[in-house]
Order: C-alpha cells, then sequence, then structure tokens
C-alpha cells in the first residue's frame, strides 16, 4: 500500500504542483486541501474510512502543511493535530512563506517534524518526505516478502530467489528489484530510480540505470522478462507467474 499525503496549502497552484509530483514519484497517494477545516475535515474523515475498510494506519501517512491558511492557520491545525487520536502520530512538513525564527520554533515546538520555506525545491520537499517516513518507521509497515510462486524476494534479508535458485546481487540491484517490485503493476519513472538508487545529486550517465537493468534480467533467468520497458517513460514490474500464464495461454 502506498502511504497516503495530505496537502493543506491554500494557493491552488503550488498545491497542484506538490500533488503532481508526489503522484508522479508513483510511490505515494495525495490529496489536496484549500483550507484548515477542510484539512482537518479530510484527516479525520480519511482516517475513519481507512480503519474500515483496510485496517491499517488509521490516519494520513504524512502532512504537508501551509501556516498562512484562511480561517484556521498552521499553528491552529498543527495543536489539534497532536491532540486529536487518529492523528498525533502523523509525521508534519510545515511548508510557508514565514521565514522568521520564532515562527519556526513555534511551529516545532507545536508538533511539526520538518519546516520548509517557500520557495523549494521539490525534489528536497520529496526527499524530506520520504525521511520523514522512515523516521516514523512507515517502511516498518511494508511487505517483508514477495513471493509469487516462481521468484522470491526477502526484503528484510536481502535475498531473492528465481524459480527456487539464489540469486546473488549487488546492492544497487537488489535495490532496484526492491523498489519495482513494491510498484508492482506501475510504471517506475527513470528519474525516480535514479533519486532512489544513486541519490538526488546524481548526473552520471543515464546509461548506467539501464545497464543495471539489464544486468538484472540476466541474474533473474527465466523471470528477467518480469521487468518490462516503457520506452520514453521507465520500468514496470509484473510478477512472473502472471507472465508464464500469459505467455502458455
Amino acid at each position: 500500500m502506498k502511504p497516503f499525503i495530505l496537502i493543506i496549502e491554500d494557493d491552488p497552484d503550488i498545491a497542484e504542483s506538490i500533488r503532481y509530483n508526489l503522484e508522479r514519484e508513483g510511490a505515494f497517494l495525495a490529496q489536496v486541501a484549500l483550507t484548515g477545516e477542510d484539512g482537518l475535515n479530510v484527516a479525520l474523515g480519511i482516517g475513519q474510512i481507512r480503519r474500515i475498510t483496510e485496517g491499517t494506519n488509521p490516519a494520513p501517512d504524512l502532512l504537508i502543511l501551509d501556516l498562512n491558511l484562511p480561517g484556521m492557520n498552521g499553528f491552529e491545525l498543527c495543536r489539534r493535530f497532536r491532540t486529536e487520536e487518529l492523528t498525533r502520530r502523523m509525521p508534519i512538513i510545515v511548508l510557508t512563506a514565514r521565514t522568521e525564527e520564532t515562527d519556526k520554533v513555534r511551529g516545532l515546538e507545536l508538533g511539526a517534524d520538518d519546516y520548509m520555506t517557500k520557495p523549494f525545491s521539490v525534489r528536497e520537499l520529496i526527499a524530506r518526505v520520504r525521511a520523514a517516513l522512515r523516521r516514523s518507521g512507515y517502511e516498518a509497515q511494508a511487505p517483508k516478502l514477495y513471493d509469487d510462486g516462481l521468484l522470491k524476494i526477502d526484503y528484510a534479508d536481502f535475498a531473492v530467489f528465481s524459480q527456487g535458485q539464489n540469486v546473488r546481487l549487488t546492492r544497487k540491484e537488489f535495490a532496484l528489484l526492491s523498489i519495482l517490485s513494491r510498484n508492482k503493476g506501475r510504471v517506475v519513472p527513470r528519474e525516480q530510480l535514479l533519486d532512489q538508487v544513486w541519490g538526488l545529486e546524481y548526473y552520471g550517465e543515464a546509461r548506467t540505470l539501464d545497464v543495471h537493468i539489464s544486468g538484472l534480467r540476466k541474474k533473474l533467468g527465466a523471470c528477467g522478462n518480469c521487468i518490462e520497458t516503457v520506452i520514453g517513460i521507465g520500468y514496470r514490474f509484473r510478477g512472473c507467474n502472471e507472465i508464464s500464464e500469459a505467455a502458455s495461454a
């Protein structure tokens, strides 16, 4: 399941840009609220629905919050979210034009986990979102094992088995396989793979990614076909059992 990110931002252009870039990563679900009151209602309402239908984390997994909101402002929201049972453990990243140190201190004291000022880098914001989710223990909720009967990936032990045979992968090959398999059925953009595996500051040849994917496919043998190239965009992972069934049909 992808982490759900709630964006409370009264500038619709900024809010939509953040939502678009988060969902473009292929690893997040995001929703926008343009006022503090709407944001509060979405957070608590979404929480109740997810608790009933999924039995998982009962609140948005992370909040991106502007301070200068009409009506209920960001400071009031921070205070309210930290008193509600559904949201008191939810990571909050403040994203605001207010640069005064007193505002930053106040926001952090009210329960914000991180503080960014505008103008901001979208790539840095996404990196901070990932870091905040890791600190919150979100990754601990993720599945520890992938097994479709032909390919088995043990994320905790860094072990891979293709048709019962152990496959020795490099750290980057394992990272690529993990990201793709955790996003099964969805196209993962090349930029996301480069960012997550090589880092935000990677400026080398993009061909490096293709070489690693090619090596990964070879090591997986017959299961290598589970990694599909989506020309001009990135790569998509399909279950090996799905490919086997399609070939025999």
